[in-house]
């Protein structure tokens, strides 16, 4: 296991995200103050955005202001959020995991009450009053 390697793909992964949610917001602030540039933007954005480096990079060539725009919302979503992201992460897994055990647990210990198995002669020996208790 290599965990710097996970590190960098989970940065550069998180950097896509940023740069994604930064778009985001400024289509809904451009779709309020300039519709037709907006209308622009997300036309020119379907489908590129998984790669938030490429992203930016093709958009300087198109519209270097809007680049620029969605850069510093990004830096400044990253500044706001990487403080507490850590401990949220770590939290999140930590709490996705026990309820997934649980709904494991759950499911592997269910007892089909609707249709019971059949007492085994064995049972019948070890415990001769369970007819007892039925009657």
């Amino acid at each position: 296991m290599n965990l710097k390697q996970i590190a960098k793909d989970t940065a550069k992964t998180l950097q896509s995200y940023l740069t994604y949610q930064a778009l985001m917001i400024v289509l809904a602030q451009l779709g309020e103050t300039n519709p037709p540039l907006a209308y622009w933007l997300q036309n020119f954005s379907a489908g590129k955005i998984q790669d938030g480096e490429a992203y930016i990079e093709e958009l300087f060539r198109e519209k270097s202001d809007l680049a620029l725009r969605i850069m510093t919302v990004r830096e400044h979503i990253a500044v706001e959020v990487t403080d507490f992201l850590p401990e949220m992460v770590r939290t999140g897994i930590q709490q996705g995991n026990m309820e997934q055990r649980r709904q494991h647990l759950e499911r592997i210990t269910q007892l089909n009450l609707s249709n019971p198995a059949p007492k085994t002669e064995q049972q019948t020996i070890l415990d001769p009053d369970l007819d007892n208790l039925s009657s």
